[in-house]
């Protein structure tokens, strides 16, 4: 079998500065890379038009075995270290890609950590509503969720209460990450996104694996995503490492979302029964006093005393955030200020 050959990349204007030579049996094939071995991360590389006659050969390595199964080639080396790797060739937006990786870059995209199967949010089963049109969508098999196809105006994943979406996730692969936040098109998807109560973004990546970028500059990707998360804050970006770990994360973030808008329901249902009861004042929204506590609260009184009386009085508050104008309306008519 014919040895694994390295040697400089003759074109000084690529950004491949490396030309590899793998010993397939009867054809050989010729890539350009972006390194010498793919030690720390996958190493993305490109099919050359030949082997140059005048190769600058770096490294020449007897091969022991080179074998082609499926859509990959796997490569064992006839040295102590460094001897095993493989050559992946995929597709991404229509084009051909090719990563080299070794057994150690394979374990870090892939982490050996395994999802647990305990209820989100201490929620029973709950639906999830799937985009109709997403492709090779989670099925989330090993958690306690129905699965409902459909047309959703904004993400992928949802959740729904009252017949309204009260949540929803937008998946996103690196590569359609780049895309769509360089094109514009994520622009318009965040501003669809910020109109409901709550949603996000998550990516099947790593946040590091940007830097990483060979066609598009990493540092006009990084720029634009910063700017897109400052304009549209309501709506965070996870880097969700892998596809199983960003499907985890979807079904928990989705849990708790919908685990949130039933205790603000039940919140609200509960002041309107004190209300009705006659144990709080009814409130008018266009009583000057109840502007003055959506927009602050009593200038007598911090929150942290308002939302101690509050619970002393066993009104329903959260333990931060700002408190509801009923709450602050309540509080002034109990303590009216001194004449």
């Amino acid at each position: 079998m014919e040895d694994f050959v390295i040697a400089r990349n003759p074109d000084e204007q690529s950004s491949l500065p490396y030309l590899i030579r793998v010993p397939l049996p009867g054809r050989p094939v010729v890539l350009k890379a972006r390194d010498t071995w793919p030690r720390t991360a996958k190493i993305y590389c490109h099919r050359a038009e030949g082997w140059p006659a005048d190769a600058e050969v770096v490294e020449r390595v007897p091969t022991r075995a080179c074998q082609q199964r499926g859509a990959s080639i796997d490569l064992v080396l006839d040295r102590g270290r460094e001897n095993r790797s493989q050559l992946v060739f995929t597709r991404i937006r229509g084009r051909e890609a090719i990563f080299w990786q070794s057994p150690r870059t394979a374990k870090q995209a892939r982490p050996a950590v395994a999802t647990p199967s305990a209820r989100a949010a201490g929620l029973r089963r709950f639906t999830v509503l799937v985009d109709s049109h997403e492709r090779y969508a989670y099925r989330f098999a090993g958690q306690q969720v129905d699965v409902v196809k459909r047309a959703l105006r904004a993400g992928d994943y949802a959740v729904e209460a009252d017949g309204q979406v009260v949540a929803a996730v937008e998946r996103k692969s690196l590569p359609d990450l780049v895309s769509s936040a360089t094109n514009g098109k994520l622009r318009f998807a965040l501003g669809e996104l910020s109109a409901l109560p709550r949603a996000a973004v998550v990516v099947e990546d790593r946040w590091s694996s940007v830097f990483k970028l060979v066609h598009q500059r990493p540092a006009v990707v990084a720029d634009a995503i910063a700017e897109l998360q400052v304009r549209f804050p309501t709506v965070p970006v996870f880097f969700a490492e892998t596809r199983s770990l960003a499907e985890e994360w979807t079904y928990r973030w989705l849990a708790a979302a919908l685990a949130e808008h039933d205790l603000a329901r039940g919140g609200a249902e509960r002041l309107l029964g004190l209300v009705e009861a006659g144990d709080l004042p009814a409130v008018d929204p266009a009583d000057p006093a109840v502007r003055r506590a959506a927009t602050r609260p009593a200038s007598s009184a911090s929150p942290a005393v308002i939302r101690a009386w509050a619970v002393a009085q066993g009104l329903p508050v959260s333990d931060r955030g700002r408190l509801r104008p009923e709450v602050v309306a309540a509080y002034e008519a109990a303590h009216p200020p001194d004449p």
